[in-house]
């Protein structure tokens, strides 16, 4: 008990001009980078392990993201896409990288950077992905290489978002 009090007094950290939607939580030892956004109804529990979520990330409506105790952490890198209703329990998301509506990405798993997970996947624990792959399924596997304009499109989402949240944050002023 005393290891959870002391990860929940320690509360999130904010980089520069971060969108948290008003209904969104975001508990515990969590960063969350320049340009990033949290949107409605999101939950972000680092309450016994660290979430860090990089710049220009965004995590839209209805995702969990979560921890394994002492174990594993979550990360989301850079230019980061997250769809609705997505779940991310104790992964590795690298830059560049969209996960589609209602895909649950567990422990241990890493998605390589410059890569799509297609809605509705389950990515189980451990498995690592290839950069550059249109991961699909459940179980999840690469169904293809993505072309280059694919993964400018990847970023194309995440670019989007920084301007959907500068909108949201000029009309809190």
């Amino acid at each position: 008990m005393d290891n959870i009090i002391r990860r929940l007094d320690k509360g999130p950290e904010y980089g520069e001009r971060v969108f948290v939607a008003d209904n969104a939580v975001v508990i515990g030892d969590v960063e969350l980078g320049d340009d990033s956004s949290v949107w409605y109804s999101v939950v972000i529990r680092g309450d016994v392990e660290k979430i860090s979520i990089g710049k220009c990330s965004n995590v839209q409506d209805g995702s969990v993201i979560h921890v394994t105790k002492d174990t594993y952490p979550t990360v989301l890198k850079d230019f980061v896409t997250i769809g609705h209703s997505v779940t991310l329990h104790g992964c590795t998301i690298e830059n560049n990288v969209l996960v589609g509506i209602g895909s649950v990405v567990m422990d241990d798993a890493v998605i390589g950077e410059n890569s799509i997970v297609a809605a509705g996947s389950l990515v189980p624990p451990g498995k690592k992905y290839p950069a550059g792959s249109l991961i699909m399924g459940s179980p999840a596997k690469v169904v293809k290489e993505l072309s280059a304009e694919d993964i400018k499109g990847i970023r194309d989402y995440a670019d989007r978002y920084v301007m959907y949240k500068n909108i949201y944050l000029d009309r809190r002023k």
